[in-house]
């Protein structure tokens, strides 16, 4: 089944014999970079690109085109390399000049037979007229593919100095050379004739905004007139998914231009979020005359969401939830919170960015004004400094009421977003989960809690993570105390953080079918248990809480054997092999109280836990204070690095892929009094014994 990647998500890679393959609708240029462990480039000898394509297990195509297909075999890159890097860049030439101008690249890494491995939409670009499409990664001898999506406005050059290599400039220049001679010397396909043979067909070419380039349909060299398609029909959407990352929307480019726009709607003639020609596709798709262009994938093509009420004349078009591409109603509030979620950041990092350029403006012009002696006092001085002053404040004010202005859409849409999400995105005073059953599939995500900006602090976003879960949570007691200058000690941190685990646990194990989800908890000495109370009182724990040194022993033996003999299983192609009543559920390991009652082998198979459960359907979820396993050393270090570190109260550690901010996380617990995370659990456990 193909993984629809986003950006920051991974998926393994079965096959070391491979096929990228580009689909951009304008010609573009292909390359890849080796690098080593730490991703560096070592030298011009490690890119391969039009004028070196190829390199021991890769090679590339040989000019710009609007479709390539790379040839990758991994077993056949040198042992050095750890890393190879999918590029891609406008012509420097002969077309567009920033990607913001074309439809959304498409990349998808495919088998030799032809069978979609993963894909991956290139949405956010604007300014960029270069992007790292994908990384291949070694990750403990096997081999991954991670959606990027990392742009630069600085072209080639930009991107090449980004990795690491000295001679970047230089090669970029060559690259585009050799793409100019390739361009030079390609012959442009006729245009095709009308039923009388003598006269080209006329199909409507959308016109270029005034900051735009003309595309490869408006007249590149050697471009390919746009032909008719016919409509491919919906293929089955794959539910698999790994967050950037961020695994969820927390894990790029450096100033993401959201494709929804402020009102939560695609913009009138722009590429929908999360689509981009195919192999099928590969040019835009002829309109009637005077019509947009048609710029869909066709393998996500569904039906339209509904159109948004009708907007006064000057006023943004009024937010409809479920506003943008997707399958079904959950997959568009999906894309439809990732997308307000980059439009908060590019439109934080413009105010920010607006502010700073403010405050540098009025340095500059007080040091100027202060630079001559004879003007440091006196009515010319007082005037100069109160110009200065008095030109930051209006471009502080104008800063703020385009931010306030976009906030306000925002706002907006988050009112109508968050009563439509289902029980797996909606917080836990939202209505709908009064109304709860226990479902029948796995969502495409859940909710961990809340995400805002200190300039925004009262709009929310809701934080998505795809399931099934890719890392393991660690919500750290040890925090000294909240962003709003409450502190606490220990003991009340502690069961703020075994709230925030059981809250979590309840969320997930509700939001897959019954009998799908399986909980355990080591709680070595049962300092825990009122906080686990309405898991065991449900009782939708397969076992009470383990404690002591025999019982933590007895918990991770058996689910590190499990993940044994599941790894052994699908190497060996043996997956329907295992033995009779093994439990095929995903399984949560909830630890409390780490590293208290851990001897050095339970430490080791958490590790192994840590690494190796999440591929085979074992999450880990630890409840712990770093300092206290200081004694530990380094050894511990890989474990925090492989887990989410979540906290039970307000903290700003979460930084984005795009621009970098540090976001407030907020953890989802349930409203003080409220009963209903109890009895959510009772319909778990009600349905859990009818399935058993």
């Amino acid at each position: 089944m193909t993984a629809e990647l986003v950006r920051g998500q991974n998926h393994p890679l079965s096959q070391a014999r491979l096929e990228i393959r580009i689909a951009a609708g304008t010609p573009v240029v292909a390359g890849a970079t080796l690098g080593d462990e730490h991703g560096r480039v070592h030298g011009v000898e490690w890119v391969v690109h039009p004028g070196a394509p190829i390199l021991p297990g890769l090679e590339v195509s040989r000019q710009a085109a609007a479709d390539h297909r790379l040839a990758v075999d991994l077993g056949a890159v040198p042992e050095a390399v750890h890393r190879v890097h999918v590029l891609l860049a406008l012509p420097a030439v002969g077309g567009p000049v920033r990607f913001g101008a074309v439809a959304a690249p498409f990349v998808a890494v495919t088998g030799l037979d032809g069978t979609e491995l993963a894909g991956y939409t290139i949405t956010g670009l604007d300014a960029e007229s270069a992007v790292v499409a994908l990384e291949l990664y070694r990750r403990q001898g096997a081999w991954k593919v991670r959606a990027v999506g990392q742009g630069y406005a600085g072209g080639l050059a930009e991107l090449l100095t980004d990795q690491g290599l000295p001679q970047a400039a230089q090669l970029a220049h060559d690259i585009h050379e050799a793409v100019a001679r390739g361009l030079a010397r390609a012959v442009p396909m006729p245009p095709p004739l009308t039923a009388d043979g003598d006269r080209p067909r006329q199909t409507a070419t959308p016109t270029p905004a005034a900051d735009q380039e003309p595309s490869a349909a408006q007249g590149a060299p050697g471009a390919v007139p746009p032909q008719p398609q016919p409509p491919s029909a919906p293929q089955p959407l794959s539910p698999y998914g790994t967050q950037p990352p961020s695994g969820g929307p927390v894990s790029g480019t450096p100033q993401p231009a959201s494709p929804y726009g402020m009102q939560g709607t695609p913009a009138a003639g722009a590429p929908q979020p999360g689509h981009a020609p195919g192999p099928a596709d590969t040019t835009a798709q002829p309109a009637t005359a005077g019509g947009p262009v048609d710029y869909s994938h066709p393998r996500r093509q569904n039906t339209a969401p509904p159109p948004p009420p009708p907007a006064q004349p000057g006023q943004p078009a009024r937010p409809v939830a479920g506003d943008a591409t997707g399958w079904s109603m959950e997959e568009r509030l999906y894309n439809q919170v990732w997308g307000m979620f980059e439009d908060l950041a590019r439109s934080t990092a413009a105010y920010r960015s607006a502010v700073d350029f403010a405050d540098s403006r009025m340095e500059r012009e007080l040091d100027a004004a202060l630079a001559d002696p004879r003007s440091r006092i006196g009515g010319q001085g007082d005037a100069a400094r109160e110009a200065a002053r008095a030109k930051h404040a209006q471009l502080v004010e104008q800063a703020r009421a385009a931010y306030d202005r976009d906030l306000g859409q925002l706002t907006a849409e988050s009112e109508v977003v968050e009563p439509a999400l289902p029980p797996a995105y909606a917080r836990w005073d939202n209505p709908v989960w009064h109304g709860y059953r226990v479902p029948f599939e796995v969502p495409m995500a859940v909710r961990l809690g809340d995400l805002h900006l200190p300039e925004c602090a009262e709009l929310r976003i809701p934080m998505l993570v795809r399931l099934p879960l890719e890392r393991g949570l660690w919500i750290d007691s040890g925090a000294a105390g909240s962003l709003d200058g409450s502190f606490l000690d220990s003991h009340e941190l502690h069961r703020l953080a075994m709230d925030t685990a059981v809250a979590l646990a309840a969320r997930l194990v509700a939001v897959h079918p019954a009998g799908d989800y399986t909980l355990h908890v080591i709680d070595p000495a049962g300092s825990g248990a009122q906080a686990l109370a309405p898991l065991v009182w449900s009782g939708v724990l397969a076992a009470p809480p383990a404690v002591g040194a025999a019982g933590v022993a007895e918990v991770l033996a058996r689910l590190t054997q499990r993940v044994d003999l599941v790894q052994m299983a699908v190497r060996g192609g043996a997956a329907d092999s295992l033995p009779p009543g093994f439990d095929t559920s995903e399984q949560l390991l909830i630890v409390n109280d780490f590293p208290h009652g851990f001897d050095d082998r339970a430490v080791t198979q958490l590790r192994y836990l840590a690494d190796e459960g999440p591929s085979v359907g074992v999450h880990l979820m630890m409840v712990a204070d770093r300092e206290d396993a200081s004694g530990y050393g380094p050894l511990l270090d890989p474990l925090w690095r492989s887990l989410m570190r979540l906290t039970p109260v307000p903290d700003d550690h979460l930084a984005d892929p795009w621009v970098g901010h540090a976001w407030t996380y907020e953890p989802p617990l349930a409203p003080p009094g409220s009963q209903v995370l109890q009895q959510v659990l009772n319909q778990v456990a009600e349905a859990r014994t009818k399935y058993t």
